[in-house]
């Protein structure tokens, strides 16, 4: 199953839609008390800072347009994933196909991942409210792809305040 990732009960694969496996594979999203796990993988390789920096440098409006061009494209890769009511941790797992690229830029990008998820309406902002807390992770491959695993937090947890 290359390309799909399972955790918990639902699988979202890059640009494929997200399936939902066996029974109950919803509950824990939507009020049940539990907290439940969605990982995504967007199979594409997102700009560094420095990357950003020099779009931003270069003309403000492009710099605009560019920003816009990758949501939509983050867009894609998220777009069947639910809609999180509860606030969020997300844990961002980056594969990078080489070690060129520092980790602190690399890390950057998931602002351009933040903000997709609010144009698509997924997160109602990500803000400290909806979004408690993320990790990151790196490692090397074949490909550089990031890799989303997304829990909403249980009625009772508080991570910020």
């Amino acid at each position: 199953m290359k390309g799909y990732i399972l955790t918990g009960s639902w699988i979202c694969s890059s640009r494929k839609n997200v399936r939902q496996s066996g029974k109950g594979a919803t509950q824990g999203m939507n009020g049940s008390g539990n907290s439940a796990r969605v990982t995504c993988e967007i199979d594409m390789k997102l700009p560094s800072l420095n990357d950003y920096v020099r779009v931003c440098r270069a003309n403000a409006f492009q710099a605009s347009s560019y920003k816009k061009k990758l949501e939509t494209e983050i867009g894609y890769y998220i777009a069947h994933l639910p809609r999180f009511d509860k606030p969020i941790k997300i844990h961002f797992h980056w594969q990078e196909g080489t070690k060129r690229r520092d980790l602190d830029n690399i890390a950057f990008s998931k602002k351009f991942i933040l903000d997709a998820m609010v144009k698509a309406g997924k997160l109602k902002d990500d803000n400290r409210r909806f979004v408690t807390a993320f990790t990151d992770t790196f490692s090397y491959g074949d490909t550089t792809k990031v890799i989303l695993t997304i829990e909403e937090e249980s009625d009772g947890e508080k991570t910020t305040g």
